[in-house]
């Protein structure tokens, strides 16, 4: 129950609602002056279900027995909505479980990822009754992964970075390097971990990219074949019996890939003597749309030795 005193205080600023400036006035901070006043109801309690959910939370323990509290939301645009849920989580949490509460919010767009940065505030600005300034990882922070063996360190880390980085120009190639680093791991994880990127990249082009890519099977990118190209693929004056099989790979990916390889397509490839070339195309065969843009930005004919 509400004492008098405390009563007789909430009642002057009911009366005279300029108070409220001029008191705030004296100890230097200047808030802008009320014109009317209307009394609000005092129970903030909810009578109807007002349902809002966080995308993740995860209690993180602490040697100390401590822990706290980790909320994780995505984001793919600006809303001004946002901010003050995420005010409403971390006082509810804070509330409900006595533990400190972080949020971090994932972005793919570095714009809204610098938006969410805040700081957002609740209050006025002379003196904010909150501040939040989310943890914010974006295609600003999150480093790429650049070589495979990054890959295979830390295939979730890796995972993560590409989907932070599905609209970079370079996607094609940060997906490629997860796709090779892949083979470091057992089938069962490396399938988890494909799944999450396809998920992951939404409907973002670069989804469609890795599901092209995924149409070979997982031991494909894990095998002697993708490594010898790229270990072998520009050294001169191997054996006809090697060069045979690169164009033989290249072609096998388009098929596998269930990419028309129309007469013209394959002659050319067939009559390709430099590995160099084939590891070029090899690379192509794996995200082109059509058979024909294995040539983009080349001569037209076969590829001299």
């Amino acid at each position: 129950m509400v004492s008098s005193s405390h009563e007789a205080m909430h009642r002057i600023f009911q009366k005279d609602p300029g108070v409220f400036g001029r008191t705030f006035r004296t100890l230097g901070l200047s808030f802008p002056e009320p014109v009317g006043v209307a009394l609000m109801p005092t129970d903030l309690t909810e009578t109807e279900p007002l349902e809002r959910r966080v995308d993740t939370l995860l209690h993180m323990e602490t040697a100390d027995g401590g822990g706290y509290l980790l909320a994780v939301e995505s984001q793919s645009t600006k809303s001004a909505h946002k901010p003050p849920s995420w005010c409403y989580y971390a006082s509810y949490l804070h509330a409900k479980y006595r533990l400190p509460v972080e949020l971090v919010v994932t972005c793919q767009d570095e714009a809204t990822a610098r938006w969410a940065s805040g700081p957002f505030k609740v209050g006025l600005d002379p003196w904010p009754l909150i501040t939040m300034r989310p943890l914010v990882l974006g295609p600003h922070n999150v480093p790429v992964v650049a070589t495979e063996e990054e890959v295979a360190r830390d295939v979730p880390l890796a995972v993560f970075s590409a989907i932070t980085h599905a609209k970079s120009p370079d996607i094609a190639d940060i997906l490629e390097r997860l796709a090779a680093g892949l083979k470091a791991v057992d089938d069962e994880t490396a399938t988890v971990f494909t799944e999450f990127t396809e998920l992951g990249l939404g409907k973002f082009p670069a989804a469609d990219i890795w599901r092209r890519m995924m149409t070979l099977p997982l031991s494909y990118f894990r095998s002697e074949t993708s490594m010898r190209l790229r270990r072998e693929g520009r050294e001169e004056g191997l054996s006809e019996g090697r060069v045979q099989k690169a164009v033989e790979d290249v072609l096998r990916i388009l098929e596998r890939r269930g990419i028309e390889v129309s007469e013209p397509v394959r002659q050319r490839v067939e009559a390709c003597r430099d590995l160099g070339q084939l590891d070029a195309w090899f690379d192509r065969a794996l995200v082109v749309s059509t058979a024909e843009e294995l040539f983009e930005g080349e001569p037209a004919g076969p590829t001299a030795p």
